[in-house]
Formats: C-alpha cells, sequence, structure tokens
C-alpha cells in the first residue's frame, strides 16, 4: 500500500508537473508562525513537507537555515515539539506527504523505538536523518519500517551510481532526495551545467522518484529540474521568505525568477 508521499508523486506525475518538496524550519521565528507557514505552503501547492528539527550543529546547512534553526533553539523548540506539530498538520491535510527532517543524534537520543511510535502516531510519512550514512542506517530502519515509515536517502553530487542504487533499496515509499550542488543549502542564482545529465542517470538507476535540492529558489529553476526529475526541493528561500513576512500569511510558494 502506499503512503502519502508515493501518492503525492503520482499524483504529480499524473498532473503533468514535478512534485513540489517545501522544507521549513519548524520554530523559526516561532513554532506558531512556522505552522502557518505550512499551512501556507500546502495552499501554495506543496505536495510535501519538510519539518526541519532545530538543531546546534547543522553543518550540512547554509546561513539562511543555520540562522533559522539557532532562533528556533533559542524559542525552546524541540524535536517533540515538532512531532506535536506534525501531529496537527496532518490533521488539516491530510493528503500532504509529511518528512520529519533531523540530524540522526536528537532522533538517537530520544530512542529509536520512542521515537518511531510517536512519528507515526503523529502521521510522519518518512525521515530524513541528514547525518546517517547508507552504512549505518540499518539500525534505524529496522524501527521504522514496523511502524510503516519511510526513509529519505541523500545523494551527494559525487556519489557513484552504484552507491546510489543501494541507497535507495530498503527504504520503503518515499523519494531519493539528490543534492544538486556541493557545499551547503542555500539559494542559488544558477544551477550546475551538468546536473541535468546527473538526475537523468539517476532517475534511470532507481525504482524510487528522484526529487532533487539544494540551490532551488524560483519557479524557473524548479520548471527546469522538474524535466529530469519528479520533483524540486526548497527550503532556504522559503524559509527566508517566510522570515520576512508580515501579518497573516495566506500562500507560500516559490517566487516566478
Amino acid at each position: 500500500m502506499q503512503n502519502r508521499i508515493a501518492k503525492a508523486f503520482e499524483r504529480a506525475k499524473n498532473e503533468g508537473r514535478g512534485a513540489f518538496v517545501a522544507y521549513l524550519t519548524m520554530g523559526y521565528p516561532t513554532l506558531a508562525r512556522s505552522e502557518e507557514g505550512a499551512d501556507a505552503l500546502v495552499a501554495g501547492g506543496a505536495d510535501v513537507l519538510e519539518l526541519g528539527v532545530p538543531f546546534s550543529d547543522p553543518f550540512a546547512d547554509g546561513p539562511v537555515i543555520r540562522s533559522a534553526a539557532y532562533k528556533a533553539l533559542e524559542n525552546g523548540v524541540t524535536l517533540d515539539d515538532v512531532i506535536a506539530a506534525a501531529k496537527r498538520l496532518r490533521a488539516k491535510h491530510p493528503q500532504t506527504g509529511l518528512v520529519l527532517f533531523a540530524y540522526y543524534n536528537l532522533i538517537f537520543s530520544k530512542g529509536l523505538e520512542a521515537f518511531a511510535a510517536k512519528a507515526a502516531e503523529a502521521g510522519v510519512d518518512a525521515v530524513l536523518a541528514v547525518d546517517l550514512p547508507l552504512e549505518e542506517r540499518e539500525e534505524l530502519l529496522s524501527v521504522l519500517r514496523p511502524h510503516g515509515i519511510g526513509f529519505v536517502p541523500l545523494v551527494a553530487p559525487n556519489t557513484p551510481i552504484e552507491r546510489v542504487k543501494a541507497s535507495a533499496e530498503g527504504v520503503g515509499d518515499g523519494f531519493v532526495y539528490v543534492i544538486t550542488v556541493k557545499g551547503t543549502t542555500g539559494a542559488r542564482t544558477e544551477l550546475p551545467a551538468d546536473l541535468t545529465a546527473r538526475l537523468d542517470e539517476i532517475r534511470a538507476a532507481v525504482k524510487l522518484p528522484v526529487a532533487a535540492g539544494f540551490g532551488i529558489s524560483t519557479r524557473e529553476q524548479a520548471a527546469v529540474v522538474s524535466r529530469h526529475a519528479d520533483g524540486f526541493i526548497s527550503g532556504s528561500a522559503l524559509v527566508k521568505k517566510l522570515g520576512e513576512m508580515k501579518g497573516e500569511i495566506k500562500t507560500l510558494a516559490l517566487a516566478d525568477r
């Protein structure tokens, strides 16, 4: 049986578009405001929400998300708070895919079984553990599987294709997160020239949907990526935009250019 993430990618495919995967740092600028932002992203067309759990050493993230994480930590936001927010979002958006995006130390410290049980009860569809390598992920996957929770593997620009294939095996319903650029997260004015060929190669090699992220900040970039992948991921541009917005938020989406 497909979970909501698989159905979201299939729905987007049937509509002739790439799935929109949107990241927010939960707790920035406040927890309530980030939940408003999540609602606004769904209104703006997001198919899958990545709910970022703030961490004190977000080494994979650029200045926008790093700053947002520090602010969320100052606000006292914890993993449990984000799981509780996921439960509220699930009640409001029953068809939206929910990915819990965290560093593994936070998950491990909570206790794997306790984490998986709470995440499942909240309606989380998949987990993305940024710093959990292929060789060490089975201890988490073995706990997620019985709860029906998938895992989203990260693939770097220089990951050999055989390792990409291995990363996409045994993770349940979800998608392969293809990192578009070397370095940390953050909006870019241009994406790498060889990205489309890389996406074509990965898409041909794996069974899971392929979504590309890091640096996507405009609809134009999203459209280019979507011609060679099943979806696109945007984070920093949306986090920055949410932080700048005042008053009621009705919709939140990528800028036209």
